[in-house]
């Protein structure tokens, strides 16, 4: 497939990009306190700009500390933050990129709780997205007034820090939506009625940074144009106030979908698909004529799609970038394989803000955010490493020694690489990280690492006493309680589940185990496999609850879309061969029928064989992943990056 139509040059007013490549503008919660951007945000862009991206728009900076509520970003008030965010924009512009400032008047009603200390502000008195009990203040005419010189401020400071353009952050039901929503927006003065009254507001923010920044400086709009939710603004709804601004000057527009009340299209997981939000372009493209930025899960192939299509003229990489910021580059090389795919969990980017309130990451490159930190140096020596194990951990452990120059054989006991991942990656909506496992066999090719498959290690295996590392790395296996009749020929364990479509008999399904695997197993039945009736029990009161809040939003979508019948607060009491016997949080019992049972009761630490090796040479091993700790992904990738890198 040509990618051209992604590098050709392009302008937005008087901005002249390079390629379509677009960074979105997602936050890093690593500002300082004092409201300037850290040096790890500086090396964060600096790496994007380095890997080839176009245009660079920043995540949101703030007008002042109380919008902000508590985020930690950028504050664009004092001019004490000038040099630090010329220093960003200089050395953007080293590699030919251009940035853009993101200026927010703050999140409104939609503020985290752990990120204010008083009411939240709104348009009108409404209650707080995730604190129903809690009522927004509205703004006052005057607070309005303030907010607008604020936004003259903010822009004054962006244009001298170095900036090539502004955009206004009207997302996704955050303060300036809520002004231009009617479903929250009730006020009765100028600010509100008429759908002109409700775009005052946006308006007046418009003409206020237009006044600071001059004709010349583009302006740039993001809104969602379709909320996804019943009384939400629709797709019809948004032409109109697309044409109010475009006629105000607001020179392209970065469009998409979504709300708080829809999350999971704001940070949209693997359930959502590819290029899950561009169907708002073609109205868009119909009701205006200024340039069109759309993002929302979009692949190389997607993006050139769309930009052949002509409805957008940019399009915007969000998380694929903080996984690969290479990616533009290594695709205009010809180098599509070697681009590490995004696996759109959400877990270490927005899910260490929200969840730890800890700075962004990534869970297939730990180096995201720690770009100075956690350089990649050549070993002191080329020494030998083995490593016992091929899931994602032992991949990665064996990628970055590779990557420092160290001599590295991979040992996996079975016929293929992948661990655990080799079984989640076969749902057609997960099939990220089966790319991600065909990226490491392409890397490890590349580097030369000797994969010696289907050859299992023990601690006296002759290779381990030969070399001067090693890193164990030998997973997890599911998990069987002691329940009457789990070991039945009509049960299979998800593993099993997940890689033999032949071991699933008959059309109704039981799956014992609500966790994520559980969940994704379901829906591949339901989907994927012969639209299977598949009926979930869970203990707990809700299923894949171990996942964040934004992904499971979109997991449940799915499960109820197809129908999943959900036992919550249930407990597997046997298993029979005609079906699950089990009991409720009332006591009582019941049972459910069923062809095939499948086991996902979760994953156990696989540590015999690493203790032993460990035992055998202490000096020298370094346990990652599932056998030291049953945990996801990221986690199993990070511990073997770090391990590879603390070689010496």
């Amino acid at each position: 497939m040509s990618y051209d139509s992604l590098f050709t040059p392009f302008k937005i007013g008087s901005m002249e990009l390079k390629n379509r490549i677009v960074l979105s503008p997602m936050g890093t919660n690593s500002g300082n306190i004092d409201g300037t951007i850290s040096e790890d945000e500086i090396s964060y862009f600096i790496e994007r700009a380095k890997g080839g991206t176009g245009f660079i728009i920043m995540g949101c900076q703030f007008l002042n500390e109380e919008l902000a509520q508590g985020s930690m970003e950028g504050v664009l008030k004092n001019n004490y933050v000038i040099p630090k965010l010329t220093t960003l924009c200089e050395s953007v512009h080293l590699y030919g990129a251009k940035i853009a400032a993101q200026i927010s008047c703050g999140t409104g009603r939609n503020a985290f709780p752990s990120m204010y200390g008083e009411p939240p502000v709104s348009s009108s008195a409404i209650p707080a997205t995730l604190n129903p009990d809690l009522t927004c203040h509205p703004l006052t005419a005057e607070e309005i007034k303030e907010i607008m010189e604020q936004f003259f401020h903010s822009a004054t400071i962006a244009k001298k820090a170095g900036y090539d353009a502004i955009e206004v952050h009207a997302h996704a039901g955050y303060l300036i939506d809520q002004f231009m929503s009617p479903v929250w927006n009730i006020r009765e003065d100028e600010y509100g009625g008429s759908p002109e009254n409700r775009m005052r507001f946006a308006v007046e923010i418009v003409r206020s940074i237009r006044r600071a920044v001059g004709k010349d400086m583009p302006i740039l709009f993001r809104i969602a144009l379709d909320h996804r939710f019943e009384g939400g603004r629709t797709l019809e709804d948004s032409m109109e106030l697309l044409k109010i601004l475009e006629k105000e000057g607001v020179d392209a527009f970065d469009i998409d979908a979504g709300s708080y009340e829809t999350i999971e299209y704001i940070f949209p997981p693997s359930y959502l698909g590819d290029a899950c939000m561009e169907y708002v372009c073609t109205p868009a493209r119909q009701a205006v004529k200024v340039p069109l930025l759309n993002s929302g899960n979009h692949t190389p192939e997607t993006a050139a799609r769309l930009l052949e299509s002509g409805n957008a003229d940019l399009v915007m990489f969000g998380r694929p970038l903080i996984a690969d910021p290479y990616l533009p580059a290594k695709l205009q090389k010809g180098n599509r394989e070697d681009i590490r795919p995004c696996i759109r969990c959400n877990e270490d980017c927005i899910g260490r803000i929200v969840t730890r309130s800890t700075k962004i990451s990534c869970s297939v490159n730990p180096q995201a955010c720690e770009e100075d930190r956690f350089t990649l140096k050549p070993a002191a020596s080329k020494k030998k490493v083995v490593v016992v194990g091929g899931g994602p951990g032992g991949l990665e452990a064996a990628r970055t020694a590779a990557l420092r120059g160290l001599e590295v054989t991979l040992y996996e006991k079975n016929e293929f690489i992948g661990g655990q991942l080799a079984a989640a990656a076969t749902p057609s909506f997960k099939y990220q990280l089966s790319s991600l496992v065909d990226w490491y066999k392409v890397q490890l090719d590349k580097l030369g690492v000797q994969m010696k498959l289907g050859t299992e290690i023990t601690a006296d295996s002759p290779v381990l006493a030969d070399c001067d590392y090693i890193v164990t790395a030998t997973g997890a296996v599911p998990l069987t309680p002691p329940v009457k009749g789990i070991d039945s020929e009509n049960v299979v364990n998800v593993i099993e589940a997940h890689m033999n479509e032949t071991s699933i008999k008959g059309d109704n399904i039981v799956i014992c185990g609500g966790g994520l695997s559980g969940c994704d197993c379901a829906l591949e039945l339901a989907m994927d496999k012969g639209k299977k009736k598949v009926t979930i029990v869970e203990m707990k009161d809700a299923v894949a609850s171990e996942l964040m809040f934004i992904t499971a939003a979109g997991l449940m979508s799915r499960i109820n879309e197809y129908g999943i019948t959900l036992k919550t607060s249930c407990k597997v009491l046997s298993i029979e061969k005609d079906g699950v016997q089990i009991e409720d949080k009332d006591g009582n019992v019941s049972l459910l029928p069923a062809d095939t049972v499948i086991s996902a009761f979760g994953m156990r630490s696989e540590k015999q064989v690493s203790e032993k090796i460990k035992e055998k040479y202490p000096a020298k091993t370094r346990t990652i992943g599932d056998c030291s700790q049953v945990s996801k992904v990221g986690s199993a990738i990070r511990t073997g990056f770090f391990a590879a890198m603390a070689i010496e």
